[in-house]
């Protein structure tokens, strides 16, 4: 803390995590850091400037301000507002109704209260209120996740000088998780005999999940200009778009395709009247997976264990990809799973012919 505010701050040292051990990203974070630091030095150097004119000013009828006063009153809404503005451009519809949902609990709970005078007690007791709605240990952390980076975000677009009272919540286990099994190759099998057979949109949709991994979401915004079909490995160059962003920046991929995913791909191309792939569950404004999901999901429960849900197809390609001993690196690669380290975020991946050379393992059968 400079010397001339240590008085105006009541400290003489500031310390904050910067949430990493890879030294590269500290140094980085660190210089992030110190650049919105001078900034708010600044600030409170002006700040200060006119508190002492003021105190030159001023009568023993017209008392000074006292230095905890010039802090902005910026409120958990002002922080929603702000986390919506800058961070909610080209991102999917769900990103604003959970951003809303979430902060809106922490409003519920507390009040539309000015984050500079958020305490330690108003994290717990927001801890406790998510807790009395039954919410799970997971849920919660998401939770406190959407509402941390707002309150972030509005303490450093702000110069506030405050903490982040959502940081270092302690959250017990709580609830019961639920866990997705994966489908087995059997299962998957007999789901793919029948998209066959019905021949229709909807199992495309399925199918073409199926054997390749993708989400939903990311499988049912596919554009026809998204298949590589002509190519001498057919495959799915899966990129954002203006209806249907992609999750994280790894999920942005090319996947081969093999097996039901394959003919699947062919029946949707052949049968598309524009360059929207499913144009049951998407529009040139946005992709409406939560429909998918719905519809799909209720085709598959008779047919599949119990807690099988179209997600499962996702966690079993991975299993299925383990099971031949491949190695993690390359099913990230397939999956748009994020691989740690820093030597993963060079290059430009591995090749198309070598995803295909893993993935045609693990198709079930040949539809050519």
């Amino acid at each position: 803390m400079p010397a001339e505010l240590q008085s105006l701050y009541g400290k003489a040292r500031i310390t904050t995590c910067l949430h990493t051990r890879v030294e590269l990203k500290a140094n980085r974070a660190a210089d992030q850091l110190s650049a919105q630091l001078e900034g708010i030095w600044a600030q409170a150097r002006l700040e200060k400037t006119l508190l002492n004119f003021k105190r030159k000013q001023s009568t023993p009828e017209q008392p000074l301000e006292k230095p905890g006063k010039l802090e902005p009153s910026v409120k958990l809404s002002d922080a929603l507002d702000l986390y919506l503005r800058l961070k909610g451009k080209n991102k999917a519809k769900s990103f604003l109704v959970y951003t809303h949902r979430n902060v809106g609990y922490a409003i519920e709970c507390l009040g539309d209260a000015s984050i500079p005078e958020l305490g330690r007690t108003a994290a717990g007791k927001f801890r406790d209120h998510l807790i009395g709605k039954g919410l799970t240990t997971s849920s919660i952390k998401r939770v406190f996740a959407t509402v941390r980076a707002a309150v972030n975000l509005a303490i450093s677009e702000n110069g506030l000088a405050c903490t982040n009272a959502f940081t270092g919540t302690f959250i017990p286990d709580v609830g019961e998780k639920k866990i997705r099994p994966p489908i087995s190759p059997d299962d998957i099998l007999k789901i793919q005999n029948e998209c066959l057979l019905l021949d229709d949109d909807a199992r495309w949709l399925i199918a073409l999940i199926s054997d390749t991994g993708m989400r939903l979401a990311e499988a049912t915004g596919l554009s026809v200009n998204d298949l590589k079909l002509e190519a001498a490995i057919p495959y799915i160059e899966l990129k954002p778009h203006p209806w249907r962003p992609l999750k994280t920046s790894k999920s942005e991929r090319l996947i081969p395709l093999v097996g039901a995913s394959l003919w699947a791909a062919k029946r949707a191309t052949e049968s598309a009247a524009s360059n929207i792939l499913f144009p049951r569950y998407t529009s040139t404004q946005e992709t409406n997976s939560n429909s998918a999901s719905a519809a799909l999901n209720q085709w598959m429960r008779p047919r599949l264990p119990e807690g099988s849900v179209i997600h499962s197809f996702r966690h079993s390609m991975r299993d299925r990809l383990r099971a031949i001993e491949c190695p993690a690196d390359i099913v990230d690669a397939i999956g748009g799973w994020v691989t740690h380290g820093v030597g993963h975020a060079y290059g430009s991946g591995y090749p198309i012919d070598v995803m295909h050379r893993w993935m045609s393992r693990v198709a079930l059968f040949d539809t050519k």
